[in-house]
């Protein structure tokens, strides 16, 4: 399989969307989030990140709405339970020197297992990490593959329109 890249990023982004690495159908595809049972794209306009429903092939206008897209690690997998515990350890220095070199706002960690591995910390909740990460804000929302049936389209939502309201009230504040 040719090398893809995953990774939508820009310096100081609002908000930087983190999944556990790339699926196969994305590195075939060439686009992130490319599977039709992938709900990340209606959530996100669902939420208010996007004020229309992007497709994949359109994933580079993320960057027009403040959000980016990439990987703790880069090999292309048909199930994220493909990647092990050591691997996402392994990927942690070059993930986050990545994170704070492009410094977003915010991660947004779609899942725990990546966070999990990488901090050793084997209970984290949903919602704000209040550690934060490389030097940054960051979040665990329910990651929105269609393998992910444990949280509803509306589950989905309301944790990505929590962080979305979150970002709205620190870019006003702060």
């Amino acid at each position: 399989m040719m090398h893809y890249e995953s990774d939508i990023l820009a310096p100081g982004l609002d908000i930087v969307f983190c999944g556990m690495n790339p699926a196969t159908t994305a590195a075939i595809d060439g686009h992130n989030f490319s599977n039709r049972s992938n709900r990340f794209w209606s959530v996100l306009q669902l939420a208010g990140f996007t004020d229309t429903r992007l497709r994949p092939d359109e994933e580079r206008r993320l960057l027009d709405y403040g959000c980016g897209i990439t990987a703790v690690v880069s090999r292309p997998t048909r199930r994220a339970s493909d990647v092990s515990t050591a691997e996402f350890r392994s990927a942690r220095p070059e993930f986050e020197a990545k994170m704070r070199r492009y410094a977003p706002r915010a991660i947004g960690f779609l899942g725990k297992r990546a966070l999990v591995a990488m901090t050793g910390e084997p209970k984290i909740g949903w919602g704000p990490y209040p550690p934060g990460f490389a030097g940054t804000t960051a979040w665990v929302l329910p990651n929105p593959s269609g393998l992910n049936r444990g949280f509803t389209l509306d589950d989905l939502t309301r944790a990505y329109t929590e962080l979305r309201c979150a970002l709205t009230r620190t870019a006003t504040t702060g």
